[in-house]
């Protein structure tokens, strides 16, 4: 059974940069979609940005577009969010997700569109 486990959070000061990764064990990534979603305290889990299984399309959300870039290395089994221009409003725990079938095309914001799940790593923006 796969299992993904994030890595690079941090604190920061807003417009400060980070870079997290996501890494596989136990399965493959390449033939799946893979998405980036962030939790604050107090709300519910949140779409970031995502990319398809091609590597030829991302999606991202309004609010870190222009300032998070997803990318994936096949051949490592990672998938990164580099995010730049960072501000408190991105503080988060931040999760990156396997899609729940290969060659998915589908529900790329929707948290149903995901089966499994990492663990999640922190990022704090002060200001």
């Amino acid at each position: 059974q796969v299992q993904l486990v994030e890595s690079g959070g941090g604190l920061v000061q807003a417009g400060g940069s980070l870079r997290l990764s996501c890494a596989a064990s136990g399965g493959a990534l390449s033939r799946y979609r893979m998405g980036w979603f962030r939790q604050a305290p107090g709300k519910e889990r949140e779409f970031v940005a995502a990319i398809s299984w091609s590597i030829s399309t991302t999606y991202y959300a309004d609010s870190v577009k222009g300032r998070f870039t997803i990318s994936r290395d096949n051949a490592k089994n990672t998938v990164y969010l580099q995010m730049n221009s960072l501000k408190p409003e991105d503080t988060a725990v931040y999760y990156c997700a396997r899609a729940d079938g290969p060659y998915s095309s589908g529900a790329y914001s929707s948290t149903g569109g995901y089966n499994t799940w990492g663990q999640g790593t922190q990022v704090t923006v002060s200001s």
